[in-house]
Parts: C-alpha cells; structure tokens; sequence
C-alpha cells in the first residue's frame, strides 16, 4: 500500500510539472482561471483518469492471458491485477463520493 501511495504521489508530482512547463501563465493573466477554462480542466482531467483506469484494467487482463498461456512473469501479473483492483476500487469511492455531493446540493434550500 505505502509503495502504491509513493507512486501515486510521484505520478501526480510529475504530472504536475509537466502540466505547469508545458503551460506557463503570463504575467498579465489572472491567477484564478475562468469558469469554462476550469470546466473544461475539470472534464479532461476525470477523462485522462477514467482512461488510465481502463488502460490499466487492459494491461492486467493482457498480462493474465499471457500467463494462462504460460509466458507470463507470475510477479507482474499479480502486480498488475493488483494495480488494476485498486484503481477500480479508487473509481468507485470517487463516483460514490460524486454521488453523494450531489445529492447534498440537491436537498440543499435556495
């Protein structure tokens, strides 16, 4: 599990820096982006994060096929399913916590 969150936290550091070399902001921008800009940051962010989750459920279903036939590394295989299970078991608390903070806004009172 640590292992699991230093990879995590390395792959957010490095997206991160990639995102803000690729990107810089002028000097005469604004710090706070505007409200489609944010949405649409917001869009391809749970796009690119809802891909990885499926190339990787992907890549662990290629690596078992490889070792039902018997050229699988039996170590990458149990990582990859692994991967694979806590990526969907991260989706769905991200989905059900979604869920729920709609739900709250919704019996909010206007």
């Amino acid at each position: 599990m640590l292992t699991s969150l230093s990879q995590a936290h390395s792959a957010y550091a490095q997206s991160l820096q990639s995102r803000l070399q690729s990107s810089p902001e002028s000097e005469t921008s604004d710090a706070i982006p505007s409200s489609s800009t944010a949405g649409s940051d917001f869009r391809s962010v749970l796009s690119h994060s809802l891909q990885n989750v499926v190339d990787t459920g992907h890549n662990a279903e290629n690596l078992s096929a490889e070792g039902l036939k018997g050229s699988g590394d039996m170590t990458q295989i149990v990582t990859a399913v692994s991967n694979a299970q806590l990526a969907l078991q991260t989706t769905t608390v991200i989905r059900d916590r979604m869920v729920q903070a709609y739900q709250d806004v919704m019996k909010m009172s206007i």
